[in-house]
């Protein structure tokens, strides 16, 4: 095991764990951002820059500090070592120009991206971002192809993150796609415009932080944000496909279905295409419950998931008030009806 500092606070892991495990095992404000970096996929990380971060001493045996910025997803701890994120300004200021460095050639696609409202980028931009460009040159532009009938590819949009070349190294035994190209004319593609049709192929959708990759039976229906996600699951015929799911509701309609995700936007368990887009009654599946939403998230905005309030924690809350709340509850009371 190796204690390290992460940003004033001491958190204690095994050996081999990288900066950004290690931060997530705190939580909360501190952790790094990631957008290559995926935790099930081998071989992801170190290609965004985002998650960089300050490590100020590298060890109790030699605390020298390291010369330059690291990356926190492929930087493995070391027993003493202290790590500064959001305590570092040279960090914050080498973000920033991360963020304007991915939206150099980002296209301002938000108003009809699919992708909006559970974009990592946006979501990067917005912490880390400035309202400005620097930049004055032609942004980068890629003929449109078809790479089959579920899935869009928008290039432009692409960052580079590799995130589903690893997914088809990973879940197919035969990849089709890949980056194609050097340098700025480097982009994803199929090689003799093979289409990408395996059974997994879906999976490519959720895993990419950014709308490069949507899916076309969504295409267009609806913002994210006025879909109710719920848990479900069924007995899949697919032996690799775990059947667990959300579905996202609008009304009665099911407008689309994904894997589950975690905290941190990372799929942990995969589902078959068949589940993805072939399943879309609610008939299909075993309904569980509203699917967890975080409270920052913009699909959190005028939904069904409340704060709890224990009133046991809240000693001077009048009991006129707590009568008042039982029957007309503006938050979910724990231990009343919670």
């Amino acid at each position: 095991m190796a204690k390290i500092t992460f940003d004033g606070i001491e958190v204690e892991v095994p050996d081999g764990t990288t900066i950004l495990n290690a931060a997530r095992q705190i939580g909360g404000g501190v952790v790094p951002p990631a957008m290559c970096y995926y935790t099930p996929l081998k071989g992801t990380g170190g290609k965004c820059r985002a998650c960089l971060v300050r490590v100020a001493a590298g060890s109790a045996k030699d605390p020298r500090p390291m010369p330059k910025l690291v990356a926190s997803c492929i930087t493995t701890v070391q027993d003493g070592m202290v790590v500064e994120n959001t305590t570092s300004q040279q960090v914050m200021d080498v973000r920033k120009g991360i963020v304007e460095m991915l939206l150099i050639n980002h296209p301002l696609d938000c108003p009809v991206c699919d992708q909006a409202g559970e974009c990592d980028l946006q979501d990067f931009a917005f912490e880390h971002g400035v309202s400005t460009t620097r930049y004055e040159e032609e942004r980068r532009t890629f003929e449109k192809i078809d790479i089959g009938p579920l899935i869009q590819l928008h290039m432009t949009r692409c960052i580079l993150c590799y995130r589903c070349v690893y997914t088809a190294d990973q879940l197919t035994p035969e990849r089709v796609h890949g980056v194609l190209g050097r340098g700025d004319a480097s982009e994803i593609g199929t090689y003799i415009e093979n289409i990408i049709d395996n059974e997994f192929s879906g999976n490519v959708i959720d895993v990419c932080p950014v709308g490069a990759l949507t899916d076309k039976t969504f295409r267009f229906k609806q913002r994210v944000w006025f879909t109710k996600p719920v848990n479900a699951h069924r007995d899949c015929e697919n032996e690799k496909c775990c059947g667990r799911v959300t579905l996202w509701y609008k009304g009665k309609d099911v407008l689309r279905v994904t894997a589950r995700k975690d905290q941190y936007g990372e799929v942990k368990e995969w589902i078959c295409n068949t589940c993805r887009f072939d399943k879309k009654e609610t008939s299909d599946w075993t309904l569980e419950g509203p699917a967890h939403i975080n409270r920052a998230s913009v699909i959190s905005q005028n939904h069904y998931e409340l704060p709890v309030v224990n009133p046991q924690v809240i000693l001077d809350l009048p009991e006129s008030t707590t009568r008042e709340l039982e029957r007309n509850p503006p938050l979910r009371l724990g231990g009343i009806n919670g």
